[in-house]
């Protein structure tokens, strides 16, 4: 069987940025003018973890797991004493910060427990769901739409209230200091993304003439996701009915607990289907309808990434040499 390509991405972190392959991630983060980095060793997974629709959730489930246990580790690394993208600074090499980054900065990594980092990540999805579910959800209810009687109505509001709140979100923290540099080192995973996948050498000067926009991103994820569930949501009505035929008779506040209880189920659905259709679009960037599905989430990218200093790019080609120098080395 042919392997599959392997799609490089990251995230950006508290004064670096993490990337991904198939078999390692590196974690870079400059820190009083050197660069430390973190290895994590990717876990291999069943081959039903690969299956269409199933690779979806798996690799979100996989990201939110080693992004929150990377993004903790830049935090405590950072100190708060991370460089200005304007300063002189001695860097550290791979070379030479391998064997110590890597003894000292593993899964182990970290002064949080497995049960803190699992408890971080649940308020953070209780967190996700009231802003971006619940509230958009009671929002349309008090709007006076009804659910069953007008489902593709209520789904199209509630997708719009769900949209807005997130730019508008995604604007007000971009005004706070830190958040702006991590929008920056955002900016600098795709430019060393978009130089590794052009054929340029990786170099920092190289990355930094390539936009700050990738079609792979993960805000243009969650975009998709707010589309795909106007859709998919606007058949829960006929769900449930199927389900609870005497949904109708019960309590106005248990049928609504029933309805909005099947769009939570319904979630990991939504994230399988969004992951096709970004990754099948962001690998046919030369057709005008892929393009044209990108477009919007590419417009939001404008407010999540900003344009990196050289400096900062140079930590996200540092951390993607490391994982392609780590790759072929295993």
């Amino acid at each position: 069987m042919e392997e599959q390509p392997v799609f490089y991405g990251g995230q950006a972190v508290i004064e670096g940025v993490m990337m991904r392959g198939k078999k390692v991630a590196v974690t870079a983060v400059r820190k009083k003018g050197k660069i430390l980095f973190r290895i994590d060793k990717i876990k291999k997974r069943g081959a039903w973890t690969r299956w269409f629709l199933v690779r979806g959730i798996a690799n979100l489930v996989d990201m939110l797991v080693l992004g929150t246990k990377t993004l903790n580790w830049s935090a405590e690394t950072a100190a708060g004493e991370g460089d200005d993208g304007g300063r002189s600074g001695e860097k550290s090499s791979p070379e030479k910060t391998k064997g110590k980054n890597q003894k000292s900065s593993g899964l182990s990594a970290g002064k949080l427990s497995s049960g803190m980092l699992a408890g971080i990540m649940l308020l953070s999805f209780l967190f996700a769901m009231g802003l971006f579910v619940l509230l958009p959800y009671a929002l349309t209810y008090l709007l006076g739409i009804a659910e069953q009687e007008k489902p593709l109505l209520f789904n199209i509001v509630d997708g719009i209230i769900k949209i807005g709140i997130f730019v508008l979100y995604v604007w007000l923290i971009s005004f706070m200091k830190d958040i702006y540099r991590v929008f920056q080192y955002h900016g600098a995973e795709h430019k060393s993304i978009h130089c590794l996948e052009s054929g340029k050498e990786l170099k920092a000067a190289n990355a930094k003439k390539f936009s700050t926009l990738h079609p792979r991103c993960g805000t243009s994820f969650i975009l998709f996701v707010m589309v795909v569930a106007v859709f998919l949501f606007s058949f829960i009505p006929q769900l449930a009915q199927w389900m609870f035929p005497g949904i109708n008779a019960v309590h106005w506040l248990l049928r609504r607990g029933i309805l909005f209880t099947l769009r939570i189920l319904l979630l990991p659905v939504v994230a399988g289907i969004s992951y096709e259709v970004l990754r099948f679009s962001a690998k046919h960037q030369g057709n005008a309808v892929c393009k044209g599905l990108s477009k919007p989430g590419m417009w939001i990218q404008k407010l999540t990434t900003k344009e990196p200093s050289i400096k900062q790019q140079e930590v996200g080609i540092l951390a993607l040499k490391k994982v392609l120098e780590l790759e072929k080395a295993r």
